[in-house]
Formats: C-alpha cells, sequence, structure tokens
C-alpha cells in the first residue's frame, strides 16, 4: 500500500510517510463496483488517514437485481438506482468513506456546465466476454462524448486535490462498456492534472511491476460492504456471488499496475484510428518535403553584419528541421510521424542535390552546401534514435479541467462527438 501511496508524498525532512498530502480518486463505473474490485485498499487507505474520494459514473438503473423480494426494482430504472444509492451509502460508512460523489452532479461536473445525470448503459454477453448493447441511451456513460466525461472526472482531481486515479484496466476488467469508458476517462483526466494512474488487475497475471495490496486486516469490513449491496451480491461466509456467475472467494489482497501516461498534449500512436495515422502521416510527409525543398532553395543566403559574413541561411533552415522533428516527436508519442517527415525532408534534399555534369546548382560544394546536405540528415537521425521525447515534456501545473474536452476526444478511438 505503501508503494502505490505513499512513497511520492515522503516528508524528506523527517524520513516518514506524510499520509495528510495523499487523496486517492476512485473511478467506478456502477454501485458495488467499488467494493468488489477495491474495497479493501479504500479501507486500508482510510485506517492509514489517506484522503479517499470515491467517484461512481452511473447509478446502475439497468442492473440484474438478485433477491425475490426485490425483484420488482429491476427493469425500473429511476427505483433501482434510487435503491442502489442507498446500499451504495451504506457500504461507504462500513469502509469509512466520507466523500462520495456521482460523475455529472455538482461537485463532479466540468464549472459552467449543467449537471447532468450519466446512466447505466447496460451491457450483452458476446464470444469475449461483455459487450454493448446494440442500441445505447443517449444519455448512457458510453453514449456520452468521452471528453466530456474525462472533464467531469478531472474537476474532481482539481477539487479534492487527487494525488493519484484508480480505475479499472483497458479491458474495464471483464468488458463491461461503463467499464472501459471509466477507465478511458480517468485515466486521460490523471493524464491532464498531471497524476499517476493506477489500473485494478484482476485477471489472475501478475506482472513484475504490480502493486499488490494487503487487504486481510479489513477483510471483515469489506465482507459487510458487499452485504450492503444486496440487489447485486449475494454473500455467504467468506465468498459472494453476483447474479451472473458461481460463488468467488471474498480476496484478501488486491492488485494494481501503474499504467504509463503521455502528455496531455501528445497522442499515443496506438490511440489514433486508422484514418487518422494515414492522415497525420500524409501532412508530415508534405510539410517534411516543403521543408527539405525550402532549406535547400535558402541554405546559401548570408548575414551581413559590418565586415562578417554569417551563414544565416544555413542555420535557420536546420534550426526548422530540428524544430519539425522535435514537435513531431513530443506530439506524437511514436516515431512513425516524425521518421515520414525525416523522410520527406531528405528526400527533398537529395532531389535538389543532383546535379548535371557540373554538379548541383542548387547546392553547390562549399561550406554551407556540405553542412545543409549531411546537417539535415545527421539532426533527422539524431531526434530519430533519442529515446522517448514524449518524457522529457513537462507538464503545465496550471492546466485545468476545460483542456480534456477538445484533447480527450481521441483516446481509444471512439468517436468525435
Amino acid at each position: 500500500m505503501q508503494h502505490i501511496i505513499l512513497s511520492t508524498v515522503e516528508d524528506e525532512s523527517v524520513g516518514r510517510p506524510r499520509a495528510d498530502r495523499a487523496h486517492l480518486l476512485f473511478v467506478h463505473a456502477h454501485p458495488d463496483d467499488e467494493t468488489i474490485a477495491t474495497g479493501g485498499t479504500i479501507g486500508m487507505l482510510v485506517d492509514a488517514g489517506v484522503g479517499v474520494t470515491v467517484l461512481t459514473c452511473t447509478r446502475g438503473e439497468r442492473g440484474e437485481v438478485i433477491p425475490p423480494e426485490l425483484k420488482h426494482l429491476e427493469g425500473d430504472g429511476p427505483a433501482l438506482a434510487a435503491h442502489r444509492e442507498g446500499e451504495l451509502a451504506v457500504a461507504m460508512r462500513v469502509l469509512g468513506v466520507t466523500d462520495q460523489r456521482f460523475l455529472g452532479e455538482p461537485g463532479a461536473r466540468l464549472a459552467g456546465h449543467e449537471p447532468r445525470r450519466y446512466l447505466d448503459s447496460g451491457m450483452q454477453w458476446g464470444a469475449d466476454g461483455a459487450e454493448a448493447l446494440d442500441a445505447l441511451d443517449p444519455a448512457s456513460l458510453s453514449a456520452a462524448p468521452l471528453g466530456e466525461v474525462a472533464a467531469d472526472v478531472a474537476s474532481v482531481i482539481q477539487a479534492v486535490g487527487a494525488t493519484g486515479v484508480v480505475s479499472y484496466d483497458a479491458h474495464g476488467g471483464y468488458g463491461h462498456p461503463d467499464h472501459i469508458r471509466a477507465h478511458d476517462a480517468a485515466k486521460r483526466a490523471a493524464e491532464v492534472m498531471g497524476v499517476p494512474f493506477y489500473a485494478v488487475q484482476a485477471d489472475g497475471t501478475r506482472g513484475p511491476d504490480d502493486i499488490v495490496v494487503d487487504t486481510a486486516p479489513v477483510f471483515g469490513r469489506t465482507a459487510d460492504a458487499l452485504r450492503a449491496h444486496r440487489t447485486q451480491i449475494t454473500v455467504e461466509g467468506d465468498r459472494f456471488a453476483l447474479s451472473s456467475g458461481p460463488f468467488r472467494e471474498i480476496v484478501r489482497s488486491e492488485r494494481y499496475r501503474q499504467e504509463t501516461s503521455h502528455p496531455a498534449d501528445s497522442y499515443a500512436w496506438s490511440d489514433l484510428g486508422a484514418a487518422a495515422k494515414v492522415i497525420a502521416c500524409a501532412l508530415a510527409g508534405l510539410i517534411g518535403i516543403a521543408l527539405g525543398g525550402i532549406g535547400t532553395v535558402n541554405h546559401q543566403l548570408v548575414l551581413s553584419v559590418g565586415d562578417a559574413r554569417l551563414p544565416s541561411g544555413v542555420t535557420v533552415a536546420l534550426v526548422l528541421v530540428a524544430a519539425l522533428m522535435v514537435g513531431l516527436r513530443l506530439v506524437f508519442v511514436s516515431r512513425v510521424v516524425a521518421l515520414v517527415a525525416g523522410l520527406g525532408i531528405l528526400l527533398a534534399v537529395a532531389l535538389f542535390t543532383v546535379g548535371g555534369p557540373g554538379g548541383s546548382v542548387l547546392v553547390p560544394a562549399n561550406p554551407a552546401g556540405y553542412v545543409w546536405s549531411y546537417g539535415a540528415a545527421m539532426v533527422v537521425a539524431l531526434v530519430l534514435v533519442w529515446p522517448n521525447l514524449s518524457a522529457l515534456a513537462s507538464r503545465n501545473p496550471s492546466r485545468t479541467p476545460r483542456d480534456t474536452m477538445d484533447s480527450a476526444a481521441t483516446t481509444k478511438g471512439f468517436p468525435q462527438q
């Protein structure tokens, strides 16, 4: 637990953790998910004095109902939502959480926007697990613009001063569209606000860097919190079951993995769709060819300062090449787009360098010609081989949740809305 929460808030002057400076935001799709996936960790953090906020995205209006005496709630979205709000409140009291919010409500909504209620998207079972319904309610969480959802999450990060965000993995644990949307929005919000993002690992495969939280000390409270969600969970002894499956053991440890983020103003190559990749590469290639041509035409220009003649043309041309290459490496967390631009630059230089029997007219065999011909290639190669330029981009501490409204809309191939 100290690794996941307190390692970055150690008071160096006295050599011990400063729990009062840590605050974790848990982002979950429906009531009961917070306890099933992270209940033990939440209880441990509360006991350690670490700030905890539980952000629930929907009220689980489409959930199935287990107890026969409550079956009348199933299919009645408003009634089930109200009942599950009460269950969640009980679970929060059991775990000791005093700050639970619903996404889209005041306190969990981007400033300047009217409050909204994100509805449970529902799901159906497919060949690979849970998947989206054929028709989505426009008011549902997974139908909402990703940028808007991420901005609402980011507003909570800002409001509570969260030092870390916890949610599901990229598959949402088992594929539920609301879980996937919660992951994508929470991760993007964490990136924009410059805080670490931790994904719940529940697939049974442990990675070398996974963070395991021993939750045995709060096992009893976790079980009681599960019991609070009566419509969704049946608890028998040390086991629990959902409406969809057999009984399983209540875990005594929970596992997380910190997911690598990229700067908020950048776009991971894997996040872009096929069309976006083609367009990005085409534009980069055209810009590279244009820059290579302009640099070749103007690299012989000199600036006279008194008796001195300064090679301003080749200097400016190389600076522009470096700026383009570095910019593309920073904006796209990949070498692909920068490589295409670099090839465009080198292609233009090569075409203009080739001349007739008397040599090239545009690139004569003089110092500026040699510097341009070989310098451009060296700059392109250096920027391409330099490791992880995006890590050098500092985050802007003045960023606000509003920045997610546009920049988050490309995540994971979700449509622009």
